[in-house]
């Protein structure tokens, strides 16, 4: 078997997977989880969200073997589907990589918040203004880093690595030693429901129906923490034999499951669910706190400032690569891809921070601002990973191979149901922000001299008319199932960020209806319909 001498052994490629998708989403676990689901209803949830990842990883691993032309998941898309649906896919990826910027950003001022209670964070979960003052510094100082190439430093991401495994394995240690075995079976087995205030929790027998309640609930807070995992699967090409990469991304992932199991489902021993539940955000900190101690927090806290500080900086650079991408496949304008002397995509940068810096604002109206940011994050790369799934289906087709129609299905499947599930109002949000995508990607048509196709036009017309509903629930507030500004949080007595995305919405259709229009003068025709 063909070997390269110069990469990396199966362990070592392990440990890498482990320590690159390990971010700061596992440091809110255990008290995410525990706001809806029991111990139990939460291992059951971790088996069948551990099976739909495996799934998109094998999916991950086939095409990055056998389709190494290919790069990225909107190239996947775009590839099995088209131009439009490659475009939906990288648009949502690059939202994706931003939007969790932003998680990250609430939940590091909510570990400074630890050691200066009230002054960063409030009770509701919301960020302070001097919060959001400080996340806006902090966001515009790593995109001039990230202009001027210094995103890769290798020493910082060492650091990193340190600051979150050190605390993580302390937790563990204490979790085991402070577990007890009363409190984690109380009510073990259990259907948990609670009402707008979660200090007020109701058990009854565990039925089907419970279950699914309590399925629903953790699907969000369990993907979140693999949103990264095709990075970590991409790794695998770098083993000194092929035959490693399946096996070391597979170890990875089933490592990661087990450190994430540990961490989430050990606390259920230590506090009762309903204390687990309102432990203020970030859980793990205030969880050791109690467990060991002020020392505990207090490092556990400091680990998590700088890991979050380093994948904020690694992260900086995901959003502009994605526009960097489906510059290079035209499938937005050739502004996104222009390049700094840096090297660096200088106006994708600027581009992103301006979107961040009105979604940052945000924080200081809504509640429970970090869940906010980690389920519009997931929602939307959700949709890229079920039309990653669903090309490998396509392409078992076209091969007719069996493993790879079961595998491709399942995988794009698992992605849509529990979308369906938890997540379908996020998506319907973040259709505000992508009608100006279409715009972008009306312009490159017309840039590279081709035609916008009527099946285009029409699936652009279909997405801009939910925005629409979207954004008049936003000013409206239905109530209900359709309650995009409950479930966004934001505070009923401001409007100011629901002004700022009707802004958003406004300028998008005007600029979607100006580059169609620019569009029909397009001499040279060339249509690809989605």
């Amino acid at each position: 078997m063909e070997a390269n001498k110069k990469g990396i052994g199966l362990a070592a490629l392990v440990a890498l997977i482990v320590s690159g998708a390990i971010g700061g989403g596992v440091f809110n676990l255990a008290n995410g989880l525990a706001s809806g689901a029991t111990a139990g209803g939460a291992l059951v949830s971790w088996l069948i969200v551990g099976v739909g990842i495996l799934l998109l990883v094998l999916t991950f691993n086939y095409l990055i073997v056998n389709k190494p032309e290919l790069s990225g998941v909107s190239d996947y898309a775009r590839a099995g589907f088209g131009d439009l649906v490659g475009f939906i896919s990288g648009w949502g990826y690059w939202l994706s990589a931003w939007l969790g910027n932003i998680a990250f950003a609430v939940l590091l001022m909510t570990s400074v918040d630890f050691f200066f209670k009230g002054t960063f964070a409030n009770k509701n979960g919301s960020l302070t203004i001097l919060s959001v003052v400080v996340v806006s510094l902090v966001m515009w100082g790593l995109t001039i880093l990230v202009s001027r190439g210094v995103e890769g430093a290798a020493v910082i991401n060492a650091i990193v690595l340190i600051a979150k495994l050190i605390p993580l394995l302390i937790f563990a240690i204490a979790a085991i030693v402070s577990f007890r075995a009363g409190v984690f079976t109380e009510h073990f087995w259990q259907n948990v429901s609670t009402n707008a205030d979660m200090s007020k929790f109701t058990f009854s027998a565990m039925t089907g129906s419970g279950f699914m309640s309590q399925f629903s609930s953790s699907l969000m807070v369990m993907i979140w923490v693999f949103v990264g995992i095709e990075g970590a699967a991409m790794m695998g090409d770098r083993a000194k034999k092929k035959s490693d990469a399946g096996r070391a991304t597979i170890l990875g992932l089933i490592s990661l499951i087990v450190i994430y199991v540990l961490l989430s489902i050990l606390p259920y021993g230590f506090m009762d669910q309903k204390t687990l539940a309102n432990v203020a955000a970030p859980g793990l900190i205030n969880i050791l706190n109690a467990m060991v101690g002020g020392w505990g927090g207090s490092l556990m806290a400091i680990g998590l400032i700088i890991s979050l500080l380093g994948a904020w900086l690694s992260w900086t650079m995901l959003p502009v690569e994605a526009t960097t991408q489906l510059a290079k496949q035209k499938l937005l304008p050739k502004w996104f891809g222009k390049l700094n002397k840096n090297n660096a995509p200088f106006n994708a940068l600027m581009l992103t921070g301006l979107l961040m810096q009105v979604f940052i604002i945000m924080t200081y109206f809504s509640a429970n601002a970090y869940n906010v940011f980690v389920y519009l994050c997931t929602a939307v790369i959700m949709i890229c990973y079920a039309l990653v799934g669903f090309y490998l289906m396509k392409l078992g087709f076209q091969e007719k191979k069996t493993s790879n129609i079961i595998i491709g299905f399942l995988a794009g499947i698992f992605q849509v149901y529990a979308l369906y599930l938890s997540g379908w109002i996020f998506i319907w949000a973040a259709t505000i922000i992508y009608v100006i995508g279409f715009a972008f990607f009306t312009i490159a048509k017309t840039e590279n001299g081709q035609k916008v196709g009527k099946g285009n036009i029409i699936a652009s017309a279909i997405i801009t008319l939910l925005a629409i509903f979207a954004n008049i629930d936003l000013l409206a507030s239905w109530g209900g199932n359709l309650d995009i500004r409950g479930n966004l949080g934001i505070d009923p007595s401001s409007m100011v960020m629901v002004y700022l995305l009707t802004a958003i919405l406004v300028i998008g259709i005007g600029t979607l209806i100006y580059s169609i229009l620019k569009n029909n003068a397009v001499k040279k025709v060339e249509v690809k319909d989605a």
